[in-house]
């Protein structure tokens, strides 16, 4: 044997031994260590990065800085220059050369010296240039401004120039403060420049602080002597380091400025306020103005720190250590596929030793199981067709002996010819190509993957036919190839015939419920709560208007159909008799999409169905005819059939319900009774047709006249009442005197004026409707009696 193979060998023994979950944590270790390495390299890169980013922005902030007071020290020289080479500098000629210097300078300034002596005249002829009101002046502590005391000599502000904010006060003595006085020591000399400490600015703002600096200019005759002025420029470090840089929430350094030299220890000029990133990065320089040397100190900010994240270790991390776990799964799974591999094929050998002697028995099995399923014919061909396999359903339903058909018939023998010719031809128009008789039960099972049975008619032994629904499947071997077919028959003759009869019973059904008026149905109410109709008649499409295929599956459109003001309390029917399985009958209405509103009477009995779900079986008629008879003779009953207002009848009922409305509402109500005064000498005198027109034409005008809850009723003869919802007395009677006046005003056509007594009465709590009526009445007879022609209220 060679060495590779005694290797491989060893290898094979001693993984054998090894569980696979040993494996899988070896690589699973071993990766988390590489992935741990990985992102210690990585976040050590990051903050190399880091360092070199901010070093550089560091540096470059630094640079920007020193520039800008470099060029604060070389305009203040250039402007001592200016006023040494020129022999009188005038406000215009100072402000024309300041002026474009101003940039991230808040002033510049000339502060000439004056001696005492000289004061009075240097204030006048400053007055001259300035304005009146120019004094040398000092500020105290608190900000006031006073006249400077006697000094030997002075300094005060002459000429200025500054920006959009105050700069140097005219007049400001600079020898007159200790701070200003020692950086004038310090810049004599000639081309020095000295810086003063930290001061408030003169724009009134406690928090806003400045530096002084000042450059001495010399006489030409006594260059190293006593100097005749100084130039001013007052500096804020605000200005100098903010100025072009980004917003503080936004800029990637904190900037700090001291002055380790200040009056009261270190003190800072400036701080960029931003909130600092916790990293161990800074930067200290030395900033040099003038005689003096300020620290900066620059940090990385929060704005930094985000700009600057990496998810380099994070993403290292997690795609190593998922990488680690990926990798300890493959090798726990090849691991343990190999050894399931080697248990499964010792498992198999066994398995198909076994297998093969139950094979033997399960072929003797299956021929008599074919044999045992009588009720079914169970037919198998080779792919030409001829049968191979015939079990005793078969010879039971078609009366052939299995040894008659086994070999020597072909399926399509068992097939009648007609019908067999007729598919065949059916299938060549669909395919566009020819098929044979013998191919078309084959040919259009396949085509549908042998999913649906079809019904063909089956010649017996004897001549007779049979109708069977047969299943015609292709058998495969193990590699997928066809081998033949398998046809399952089985006789559907009885089936067909219990099927036609329902279908007559249907037509039967069908023909009764169109003769019968309105609809049959059968309602189903689930216990979810969904609803249809599992039966209904054409008569229901005329009742809702309705798909009938709709309502077998959803009855909700019913529901739509239903009048809003009836819905309600046809849903609550329906539940009762669900509940209680009583008798459902119930009359409403529906709105119908072309007959309109439209009434329905339906009455059904309830049983329980299957999964716990309600059946109703009734019937639904129109009833929309009836009820118009019904409205038509109500309102004949409670109208008078000659003046057409409502009558007697009427009136009483509506006095009885608005009484308990006004006793359970605390309403008023008051009646109005009016009599015809001589009606019998009208019907005397022209006859009863021009009494009727008399009343008619009275009822007429007195009904224009009434508000729309008003009732207007005659009581008989030539009484009318007037019953008012709503009104007290005081209100009816203001209307029996526009009804009064309406009547007597108006003559009626070959009668002439015809008038009228009227009574009004309100009613009183506790009062029933004879008392009001009793004095109604007796509100007439007054009138009766005071002459006619008149409306009497009720008496106090």
């Amino acid at each position: 044997m060679s060495k590779g193979g005694v290797r491989a060998r060893l290898l094979g023994l001693s993984t054998e031994g090894v569980p696979a979950w040993a494996v899988a944590l070896v690589a699973l270790l071993v990766g988390g260590l590489l992935t741990a390495v990985l992102a210690l390299a990585a976040q050590t890169f990051y903050k190399q990065q880091l360092r070199q980013r901010f070093e550089l922005l560091a540096s470059e902030r630094f640079s920007r800085i020193a520039e800008r007071l470099d060029q604060q020290q070389q305009r203040l020289d250039g402007l001592r220059r200016f006023f040494s080479l020129a022999e009188a500098v005038t406000p215009q000629a100072f402000n024309a050369y300041a002026r474009p210097l101003l940039q991230r300078t808040l002033a510049y300034a000339w502060a000439p010296r004056v001696e005492a002596a000289q004061r009075a005249e240097f204030e006048r002829q400053a007055s001259v240039y300035l304005g009146p009101g120019y004094v040398v002046r000092d500020q105290d502590e608190h900000g006031q401004w006073h006249p400077a005391p006697l000094r030997d000599h002075y300094f005060p502000v002459f000429y200025t120039q500054s920006g959009e904010l105050p700069g140097l006060p005219y007049g400001l003595d600079l020898a007159g403060q200790a701070t200003f006085r020692a950086a004038l020591a310090r810049a004599l000399g000639p081309g020095s420049m000295a810086v003063s400490g930290s001061l408030a600015l003169f724009d009134g703002r406690s928090d806003a602080r400045g530096l002084l600096m000042v450059a001495p200019v010399f006489a030409d005759s006594a260059p190293s002597g006593a100097a005749i002025g100084y130039v001013v420029a007052l500096l804020s470090m605000l200005e100098l380091v903010s100025d072009g840089q980004p917003a503080v929430a936004d800029d990637n350094l904190v900037v700090r400025i001291v002055d380790p030299a200040g009056s009261r220890g270190p003190e800072v000029l400036f701080d960029s306020q931003n909130p600092v990133a916790p990293l161990a990065l800074a930067s200290n320089q030395l900033l040099h103005l003038a005689d003096h040397h300020y620290q900066l100190g620059i940090r990385p900010s929060l704005a930094f720190m985000q700009a600057n994240r990496s998810s380099a270790v994070l993403a290292v991390s997690l795609l190593g250590g998922l990488l680690s776990l990926l990798l300890s799964v493959l090798f726990h799974s090849l691991f343990s596929q190999r050894q399931r591999a080697l248990a499964l094929v010792e498992q198999r050998s066994a398995e198909l030793r076994v297998s093969e002697q139950a094979l033997r028995g399960t072929h003797n099995q299956l021929r008599s199981v074919l044999d045992a399923a009588t009720q079914v014919a169970i037919i198998a061909t080779n792919l030409k067709g001829v049968i191979s396999t015939f079990n005793a359903g078969a010879e039971r339903m078609l009366g052939y002996p299995a040894s008659e058909a086994i070999g020597q018939l072909h399926l399509e023998d068992l097939v009648l010819a007609e019908e067999l010719s007729q598919r065949a031809h059916a299938l060549s128009l669909r395919y566009g190509r020819p098929i044979a008789g013998g191919q078309a039960m084959f040919a259009e099972t396949v085509q549908a993957h042998g999913a649906e049975p079809g019904e063909w008619t089956l010649l017996r032994a004897d001549g007779s036919q049979l109708v069977a629904n047969m299943l015609v499947t292709a058998m495969l071997d193990e590699q997928g190839l066809w081998t033949g077919y398998l046809a399952i028959c089985i006789d559907v003759t009885e089936r067909r015939r219990v099927h036609e009869a329902l279908a007559a019973r249907d037509r039967l059904l069908e023909k009764l419920s169109a003769e019968v008026p309105g609809g049959i149905y059968q309602y189903r109410l689930d216990s979810d709560g969904h609803s249809c109709f599992p039966y209904a008649s054409m008569g229901l499409y005329d009742i809702y208007e309705v798909d009938l295929q709709q309502l077998r599956e959803d009855a909700t459109a019913v529901f739509e159909r239903i009048h809003p003001d009836d819905l309600e309390r046809v849903r609550r029917s329906v539940r009762y008799s669900a509940e209680h399985l009583s008798p459902w009958r119930e009359e409403y209405r529906v709105c119908l999409p072309r007959a309109g509103l439209r009434w329905v009477r339906g009455e059904a009995t309830p049983e329980v169905g299957e999964q716990g779900c309600t059946l109703w079986h009734g019937y639904l008629t129109d009833i929309s005819d009836l009820k118009s008879v019904e409205e038509e003779l109500r309102t004949l009953s409670v109208t008078d059939s000659l003046t057409g207002i409502h009558n007697r009848r009427y009136f009483q009922e509506r006095l009885k319900s608005e009484l308990e409305r006004a006793q359970r509402d605390g309403q008023a109500l008051a009646v109005i009774m009016l009599d015809i005064d001589h009606f019998k000498r009208i019907n005397d005198r022209f006859g009863h047709a021009v009494g009727d027109r008399v009343l008619r034409s009275l009822c007429l005008r007195i009904a224009q006249r009434l508000r729309r809850t008003d009732v207007f009723c005659r009581l008989g003869g030539e009484e009318f009442m007037v019953l008012c919802p709503g009104s007290d007395a005081e209100q009816a009677r203001q209307l029996a005197l526009e009804l009064w006046q309406g009547v007597r005003n108006v003559p009626v056509e070959g009668v002439g004026r015809v008038t009228a007594s009227f009574g009004v009465a309100g009613w009183r709590r506790g009062e029933g409707a004879d008392a009001l009526l009793l004095r109604a009445d007796a509100g007439v007879y007054a009138a009766k009696q005071a002459g006619r022609d008149r409306v009497e209220g009720e008496s106090a």
